[in-house]
């Protein structure tokens, strides 16, 4: 399986099928030691992001996009708010169910979302599974399924635009460049964005997070 290469090489039909299946795969094949190795990672400071820059009174409509095993979904529901957990793993998505929330089993690559339903998505560590030449349409989707002035929160290792199969899944590496005009043309409205950890070094700070506006 190749390694991370620059953006160009147009993936046909079976090679999306195989980045949505062999990257499921990879996350299904470790689901246990994901959630105890993720678990006491804090992200309060991207939930907050979010958060703040949604309008209205709690609760809020929040589809965590890639949800995981979910623990962000847990840490919406102690804050007041209603979230629905989205995964392509079946092993997540069962996981993020023994927490009660309401968990759709979709691909990224396969979105079946509802119009103007959610008031934010959180998609923390998710949307770099998405290959480039399909990013365009997947966000396209996800503004639909924000109601009017939503909010999208997301954050992904940057980087200088590689694209390819890395560890057994498949990733991409955006800079702050290619990725704000991604989000430029689905319509979105810059909010905010920062890297972490916060107070290191830029080479040290691995994760760009952004926030938009619909």
């Amino acid at each position: 399986m190749a390694e991370l290469t620059r953006p160009g090489t147009k993936l046909n039909a079976h090679d999306l099928a195989s980045v949505v299946s062999l990257t499921l795969q990879h996350y299904d094949d470790r689901a246990e030691k994901f959630r105890e190795g993720t678990l006491g990672h804090d992200v309060s400071q991207n939930i907050a992001a979010l958060l703040q820059h949604i309008e209205g009174k709690p609760p809020a409509a929040i589809l965590d996009l890639g949800c995981g095993p979910g623990r962000d979904l847990r840490a919406f529901v102690a804050l007041g708010h209603a979230p629905i957990g989205l995964d392509g793993s079946p092993s997540f998505v069962a996981m993020a169910r023994e927490g009660g929330c309401d968990v759709w089993e979709q691909s990224f690559l396969a979105l079946d979302l509802p119009h103007n339903r959610f008031d934010g998505i959180f998609a923390n560590a998710s949307l770099f599974h998405v290959p480039g030449q399909e990013l365009p349409r997947v966000l396209l989707e996800l503004r639909v399924t924000l109601k009017p002035r939503g909010v999208l929160f997301s954050s992904n290792p940057h980087g200088h635009n590689e694209e390819g199969w890395h560890h057994g899944r498949y990733a991409v590496y955006h800079d702050l460049q290619s990725w704000r005009r991604l989000m430029l043309k689905a319509g979105f409205i810059e909010l905010a964005h920062y890297y972490r950890p916060t107070g290191l070094p830029r080479e040290q700070q691995p994760w760009l997070a952004s926030v938009w506006r619909k």
